[in-house]
Parts: structure tokens; C-alpha cells; sequence
């Protein structure tokens, strides 16, 4: 019984979890959501365009955006964090000041657009060969083809994927904190160690851990219901869903999803 007592005054001390809410919702989760979404959509762009470069016939294209994943996808990410946070911290010094939050977002946008890439790249691959073929025999360039008809399908088909790096990325998210952030900056995970730190009970950052699944596990199921509402072409009622004329099949192997008129 004594150690059941231990073990809830030290994990689910209510007072100390009383007393850690504040700051966690005013403070921790903003600055854990705005380095993962800013970071994100960094990523993003980033990803898609080292996608497109692995994809290319040309070497002094590829070969570039392959090194770069490698390099970043290799690294921990703690290790990447603290060379841009630290290595290129002269350089921030003189373009925004003392502030560590736009090279821990940046360092967060290289690692997730070496992940976000090669999703990317397995997506767009995964689509026929026989779609870009059909867009070319309609008039389209290669292009066109690949932006209006394969990369669409591509990325379709990786959602779920996406939508796992991004939860990645959240949790990723706590290790900026190397970078000795301003009080104002910290995120989930700094708040609750700090707690923990200068009480000696840990029941403030199980508090920041459940702040993370609270964000993390409604995700995961959004994105799988949606991902089986594409596969299975159904509405959220669960009637079968029939496609309109000009609108791509939701089964795994679409037809040609050619809706514009070429250019």
C-alpha cells in the first residue's frame, strides 16, 4: 500500500498538476503547436520539392536532393538540432537577436522534409505509369502531367503517412529545448520538466505527456477515418457513395483524375 501511495504522490499529484495547468495551456501548448505546424509546413514544401528533384532524369538534381535525405534522415534528431541551433547561432544573433526559436523551427523543417520527401517520392512512384501516359496522349506536357495527374494521386495516397510525420514532429518538437529557450518559448515538455525539476514530482510532466496525447491521438484517428472514406468511397453515413462523372474513383488504383482541359 505504501508503494501505491508513493507512486500516486509522485505521478498523479493532483495539487502539483493544479498548479502546472496554467502555464502548459497558455504557454507550453501554443509554442509546442506553432513549432510543429510552422515546421510542418515548412517541411512540406521542402519535401515535395526534394521529391520532385529525386524523381528527375537529371543527375545534378537528384543526386543533390538524395544526399540531402540521407544526411538528414541519418542524423538524430537532436544531434541536427543542436548544430543549426548552436552552429549557426552567430548568424542568428545578428539577424533577429538572441531569440534560439527560428533556428530550433528551422532545424524541425530540415528533419521532417528528408521524411516528408521520400513519403512523397514512395506516393508519387506508387501511382501507374499508364496516368502520366494517358494525361501525355490528352495534350498534356510531362509537367502538367505530373502536377494535375500523378503528384494529385500521390499524395492521396501517403495522407495517412503525412499525417504520422506530422505527429512525429510534434514530439520531435520537445527537443528545442536544447537550445535554452526564452520563458516565454518553452514548450510542453520544458514547462513540465521544469515543474518536475524545481519540485521533485514528476506529476507535472505526466500532466505535459497527457497534453501531448491529447493532440496526438484524435489526429491519428482523423486521419485514418479519412484515409478509409477515400479507399472506400463512402460518405460519413456509410451510404455507398457514386462518383460523379468527373470525379476520381476512390479505389486504390484510380482512373486517369483528369479534370481541367490542357494547357
Amino acid at each position: 500500500m505504501d508503494i501505491l501511495t508513493t507512486l500516486r504522490e509522485t505521478f498523479f499529484d493532483l495539487d502539483a498538476m493544479r498548479e502546472a495547468l496554467p502555464e502548459l495551456v497558455t504557454v507550453g501548448l501554443p509554442n509546442t503547436l506553432i513549432l510543429a505546424l510552422t515546421s510542418g509546413v515548412i517541411g512540406t514544401v521542402l519535401g515535395m520539392v526534394l521529391a520532385v528533384c529525386g524523381l528527375s532524369h537529371r543527375r545534378w538534381l537528384r543526386w543533390p536532393a538524395r544526399v540531402f535525405t540521407d544526411i538528414f534522415r541519418g542524423l538524430p534528431a537532436a544531434v541536427t538540432i543542436l548544430l543549426i541551433g548552436v552552429g549557426l547561432s552567430p548568424v542568428g544573433l545578428q539577424i533577429w537577436g538572441p531569440n534560439p526559436y527560428p533556428l530550433g523551427i528551422l532545424a524541425l523543417s530540415l528533419i521532417a522534409s528528408a521524411y516528408i520527401g521520400e513519403i512523397f517520392r514512395s506516393g508519387i512512384q506508387s501511382v501507374e505509369d499508364g496516368q502520366l501516359e494517358a494525361a501525355r496522349a490528352l495534350g498534356f506536357s510531362r509537367p502538367s502531367g505530373m502536377r494535375l495527374v500523378v503528384i494529385p494521386q500521390g499524395v492521396r495516397r501517403v495522407l495517412p503517412a503525412l499525417v504520422n510525420q506530422f505527429i512525429a514532429l510534434i514530439k520531435e518538437s520537445s527537443l528545442v529545448y536544447f537550445l535554452g529557450l526564452l520563458a516565454s518559448q518553452r514548450d510542453l515538455f520544458r514547462i513540465g520538466q521544469d515543474a518536475a525539476a524545481n519540485t521533485g514530482n514528476q506529476s507535472a510532466l505526466v500532466l505535459a505527456g497527457l497534453f501531448y496525447l491529447v493532440v496526438t491521438v484524435p489526429l491519428t484517428h482523423a486521419v485514418n477515418a479519412i484515409d478509409r472514406r477515400l479507399r472506400d468511397g463512402r460518405r460519413d453515413d456509410g451510404a455507398a457513395h457514386a462518383p460523379d462523372v468527373d470525379e476520381p474513383s476512390g479505389s486504390p488504383e484510380p482512373a486517369l483524375a483528369v479534370t481541367q482541359e490542357p494547357r
